[in-house]
């Protein structure tokens, strides 16, 4: 049986919505809470993008049992991984251990805001060099480092779970899957059995757009997550979001609701989610796109979509 997740979205609610959603999520069912960690909304309309670590830890504290994740935090640029690594201990231990810390090479959107931003190459060493330090950290080591890009003269952690933080992966191919292999599992944005590891947790992330009206679900998903079907190689490096809504002008509606179940049919929405429990991901983290259409979606997930889901053997 899957774990299913509730995707906390920066980029299209404020941050006290945020923490509304969360603990109506655990009401409603959810296993665990997705956290993305933005700088930046992908496009203007979505329009917020307030501090994921803060939101956090009044999660933490608002909710019991929901289990908590980044998906996923950059520690190469905007934030120094022994900094990563303090804040994932202490969103762990207000939580008393249900804190996962997810960690990608990141994003030119929201990265940039630092210094310039890498090359890719350069970026995967310094994702490479920043494990170095926070694995040791997040374990109670007191860490000495001096490395090419980052440099730790002397660090511990005060404050962290007795048991650490697992530290999951995003991935996209062979350079990142073999350097998730020494960590505790990976997450991915696509159905694909390669970017797990086996015998090891696997977090992929779905989007949705319920809603009574199918078209009205369809002309917001167009107006939120048109970036979506860009692509890797452009999304990591387009700097802004009206550089996003230029690179994504020409995607219609019917490009986005090919990729999006649109509306009020239970056994689409079902279907997009079993691609990543038929791929074997073991947990499974969904989007509800608009920040204006949490409750709703949420109320539909209590009374429909979790049922289904688990009635359905995922």
């Amino acid at each position: 049986m899957a774990n299913f997740g509730y995707t906390l979205m920066c980029e299209q609610t404020a941050p006290c919505d945020l923490v509304d959603d969360a603990v109506r999520a655990e009401e409603a069912g959810y296993d665990f809470a997705a956290i993305s960690d933005h700088y930046n909304p992908w496009l203007v309309e979505q329009g917020h993008s307030p501090f994921a670590w803060s939101v956090l830890g009044a999660v933490a504290y608002a909710t019991q049992n929901l289990e908590l994740m980044t998906m996923v935090t950059c520690p190469i640029r905007r934030y120094h991984p022994a900094v990563v690594a303090q804040q994932a201990a202490t969103i762990g231990a207000m939580s008393q251990g249900r804190f996962t810390l997810g960690l990608g090479a990141g994003e030119n959107l929201n990265e940039h805001i630092a210094g310039a931003w890498p090359h890719r190459t350069q970026r995967h060493e310094m994702l490479a060099e920043a494990l170095e330090i926070i694995r040791p950290l997040l374990a109670g080591e007191t860490v000495h480092h001096g490395g090419t890009y980052f440099d730790v003269p002397e660090a511990r952690l005060w404050d962290r779970p007795d048991d650490g933080v697992p530290v999951v992966l995003a991935v996209s191919g062979e350079d990142s899957l073999a350097l998730s292999k020494k960590l505790d599992g990976t997450v991915a944005v696509a159905p694909d059995a390669s970017l797990r590891l086996p015998g090891k947790p696997a977090y992929g992330q779905v989007a949705l757009c319920y809603g009574p009206d199918e078209s009205e679900c369809r002309k917001r998903a167009l107006d939120q997550w048109r970036w979506f079907g860009l692509q890797w190689p452009v999304l990591a490096e387009l700097p802004d979001p009206r550089a996003f809504d230029a690179a994504s002008a020409f995607v219609t509606e019917d490009d986005v609701a090919a990729a999006v179940p649109c509306g009020p049919d239970l056994d689409r929405h079902v279907a997009a989610v079993r691609k990543y429990v038929d791929a074997g991901f073991t947990h499974v983290a969904l989007v509800q796109i608009g920040g204006g259409h949490q409750e709703e979606f949420l109320a539909w997930s209590q009374s429909e979509l979790l049922p289904a889901l688990r009635a359905d053997g995922a």
